[in-house]
């Protein structure tokens, strides 16, 4: 590198830091080596979080949907794609990306993301059943299952006494649509339901909150994923709620996980915790009430017949046995999403066959088709033919460390600490499993 290239480089990190696109480079392995201030934004991750990890690590989609290593394998660009998806924080994440291979001297050396963040802009033109025109009210929650059920009967009680409450679940469990309809219970009723997004640490969110409630008439206001806001943040959140001079507003908040595990691990302010658990309501993940899958389709194709004059009528038997053997980490939301993609394909059909399936759920099929090996597998049988010891003990040991990155989330730290070896020789061992 000379001397002006040498120059430049303070440059070109402020420029990365600032700039308003969020950039991801990878190398030739999959491997991070670039990763600027605004796609740590974007995606709630640092550079300790994404250094020695790829991507199938970090992010719960599959090879054939990420565009960087889409990018990598194919060495063409690829523009403009909206990507939805969860990071291992349980964030869900829309970015309109443009990704590039990055060529040496005519040799492919890895590949560059640039994503312009739309999950707030997502979230304004897309939320569950609100296209349809409808206040989202409890008699329009599908609730077939005994906790969802639990989960109404209690948000009801609580909008009778006008509680603070806090909604406990993963992403696209429906924590927003429960508040919604917390809101729709009152009575006397409030002006407005206004959601406060804390998906990012941008500080000027609290202060438009400030400013909307010193003006808004008496309304609820939803604080959406409180624990991903800073503790300073949190702090001055809890001085908004508990200051008398912005209004008799009812505060209704949500957060991704159990909220004693998040005060523990300094995510969540406990203070924050008090204030907005008068009652605390858990949503249950959908693959823990795959009861509630079958209605919920059926009141989307429902609607769609009359709003699209469609004949679709259900799913063949086939898809609905992949979709109760689907775990669904996106929850109903994604549920939503797969069925948004396959009804703009719908022409005449009745019913929705494995056949008409997006090709990146029919590769999630497959997978579900062909499980992981069991724990049974490694025990020695007569009618199998016997390993060699090492071959043997580098099957199981392969087996058990991704059953305890599977329990803690691809968590590395959580994963090293139940084991009882370091962090390092964890990734260590993870590593020379890939080898």
């Amino acid at each position: 590198m000379d001397v002006k290239e040498l120059q430049l480089l303070p440059f070109y990190r402020f420029a990365s830091d600032h700039i308003s696109v969020g950039i991801h480079a990878i190398d030739h392995n999959g491997r991070t080596i670039l990763y600027n201030e605004k796609m740590k934004n974007i995606e709630g991750l640092d550079l300790n979080d994404v250094a020695d990890r790829s991507l199938l690590e970090l992010f719960q989609f599959d090879q054939q949907e990420s565009t960087l290593l889409k990018v990598l394998q194919s060495g063409k660009q690829v523009l403009n794609v909206k990507q939805t998806y969860w990071n291992r924080n349980g964030h869900e994440i829309t970015t309109i990306n443009d990704t590039y291979p990055v060529f040496e001297e005519g040799v492919l050396i890895g590949a560059v993301e640039l994503a312009r963040d739309v999950t707030t802009l997502e979230r304004l033109v897309y939320q569950p059943l609100r296209r349809y025109g409808e206040p989202i009210t409890f008699s329009v929650i599908t609730a077939v299952s005994e906790s969802m059920k639990q989960v109404i009967s209690t948000a009801q009680k609580a909008a009778t006494a006008r509680l603070t409450v806090l909604l406990v679940g993963e992403a696209g469990t429906g924590k927003d649509l429960v508040a919604e309809g917390i809101h729709y219970e009152l009575s006397p009723p409030l002006a407005h339901f206004y959601t406060l997004y804390c998906h990012n640490s941008d500080p000027t969110i609290l202060n438009k909150l400030r400013e909307d409630m010193s003006t808004l008439d008496e309304s609820t206001i939803f604080c959406e994923r409180i624990d991903l806001l800073t503790l300073g943040m949190q702090q001055q959140l809890l001085d908004m709620v508990n200051d008398p001079a912005l209004g008799g507003h009812l505060f209704l908040g949500s957060v991704g996980a159990d909220p004693v595990d998040l005060i523990t691990s300094g995510e969540l302010l406990k203070e924050l915790y008090y204030f907005f658990a008068e009652i605390t309501i858990v949503v249950s993940p959908l693959r823990e009430r795959r009861e509630d899958i079958d209605p919920f389709v059926k009141d989307y194709f429902a609607r769609h017949r009359v709003r699209f004059g469609s004949a679709i009528m259900g799913l063949s038997e086939e898809v609905r046995e992949l979709f109760h053997s689907y775990d669904w980490p996106g929850n109903l939301k994604e549920l939503e999403i797969l069925l948004d993609e396959i009804a703009s394909m719908l022409t005449v059909e009745e019913l929705i066959t494995f056949e008409m399936l997006p090709l990146h759920f029919k590769l999630k099929a497959k997978e579900i088709r062909e499980p992981l090996k069991k724990a049974e597998d490694f025990v020695v049988q007569t009618d199998r033919d016997l390993l060699p010891l090492d071959d043997y003990l580098r099957e199981a040991e392969m087996y058990y460390l991704q059953k305890v990155m599977n329990m803690y989330d691809g968590n590395i730290t959580k994963a090293a600490g139940a084991l009882g070896m370091s962090r390092q020789n964890l990734q260590y061992r993870l590593r020379k499993m890939k080898k």
